[in-house]
């Protein structure tokens, strides 16, 4: 090959690739792929709700939690697109930045093969090269005879480095088309999925607003609420029958630990212990607990440690973790977005149990603290109360 083609082809191939670009982390791609994983989880546990909905007796909780979880599902695939938008422009910057590292590579061999073609043509003609022997010796010719086969061997070695070059720039390009294609199509899922949620809140929101509206609907209501209230308590009954045979033995009693329980969450108080007129249904219902306003998806944690007793969709408390902290005391963590520990799980005091999840009235953790059956007001024993 001429050597000034050389040299013009490595121009024209340099200055047709991109920009070099900043790659991404690979603990950018990790977290990603971890984030994704939270949600094949989060989308499992709603998908569990909905079968456990199918087995409940009909009313308007069980309608209303129906629609409810419908667009949790739907939030829960835009948030799965967007995710999965985010791991398609992960790679194209990847592969972007890889482009960029062949082109500086390409670019320091057109160096190297121009300094040496200067080289080359400084000795004169040999062969189809400028070379006349040095009249001083024919050591002298045998000499300058091995110094350009070896650069005429470094020629060919980089001439083959750039066909390899310029066929690695081809597959990085089919790559990046794939990548790309495969982002624009994660763009119009999520563009779909965003219309199915907005269908499902204007859904949701045209049943509450009849619901409002409807006073036998609110006592309907009022009464699953209390039949829900009452199945609880037989099944923290039942629970605590069981946990007798294999008792959680505290290495500090509960009751020691009154006035000094770490909050499980940070956030407000959105509904404190005792009786209250519900703001939407307007009905009267017994709090068991505290409703904590928090952030969607924040980590909720163990107050005590224990033994889990209970981790799993239960009725409209959606996911709930039960605690048990031996001597016949528990915690119980409603409203979850998900949970993070299974049946028969020993925690730690701090240790992370699940998020917190959505409710009609927006993000809330439901926190008990109860003796046997009993309920007690959590903020009693919080060492920072919920105001």
């Amino acid at each position: 090959m001429n050597p000034r083609a050389v040299v013009l082809l490595l121009v024209l191939i340099a200055s047709s690739i991109p920009a070099s670009s900043q790659a991404p982390s690979s603990s950018d791609a990790t977290q990603l792929k971890q984030r994704l994983a939270v949600l094949q989880s989060r989308m499992t546990q709603v998908d569990q709700q909905v079968e456990s909905l199918k087995k409940r007796r009909k009313g308007v909780m069980v309608e209303l939690q129906g629609i409810s979880l419908q667009r949790d599902r739907v939030r829960a695939q835009l948030d799965g697109a967007k995710l999965k938008q985010d791991q398609a422009q992960l790679e194209a910057q990847r592969i972007t930045a890889d482009q960029a590292k062949i082109r500086t590579e390409i670019d320091k061999l057109r160096k190297d093969l121009r300094r040496q073609i200067r080289l080359i043509q400084a000795q004169g003609e040999l062969g189809d090269l400028a070379f006349l022997p040095d009249p001083r010796g024919f050591e002298a010719y045998l000499e300058n005879t091995r110094h350009l086969t070896w650069w005429r061997l470094q020629e060919r070695k980089r001439i083959t480095q750039i066909q390899r070059l310029q066929e690695d720039l081809a597959q990085r390009e089919k790559e990046l088309k794939s990548v790309l294609a495969r982002l624009a199509s994660e763009q119009l899922e999520a563009a779909r999925y965003q219309g199915g949620l907005t269908q499902n809140e204007a859904k949701l929101q045209a049943f509450l607003g009849a619901l409002q509206q409807d006073e036998q609907a609110q006592k309907q209501v009022q009464a699953e609420l209390s039949e829900e209230a009452i199945q609880l308590e037989r099944m923290l009954a039942n629970l605590l029958g069981k946990a007798r045979t294999e008792a959680f033995e505290a290495s500090v009693s509960f009751t020691r630990l009154r006035g000094e329980l770490p909050a499980p969450v940070e956030g407000t108080l959105a509904l404190g212990f005792g009786e209250h007129l519900h703001p939407r249904f307007h009905t009267k219902t017994f709090q068991s607990g505290l409703l904590i306003e928090a952030f969607i998806g924040s980590h909720v944690m163990a107050v005590a440690d224990g033994k889990v007793l209970l981790a799993e969709p239960y009725q409209s408390y959606g996911p709930i973790v039960i605690v048990d902290h031996g001597s016949g005391w528990f915690t119980l963590y409603t409203h979850l977005q998900g949970t993070s520990v299974s049946k028969g799980q020993t925690l730690r005091q701090g240790d992370m149990v699940g998020t917190v999840g959505e409710t009609l009235d927006g993000p809330r953790l439901g926190f008990e603290i109860r003796y046997q059956t009993k309920p007690e007001d959590p903020n009693k024993w919080l060492k920072k109360k919920y105001r």
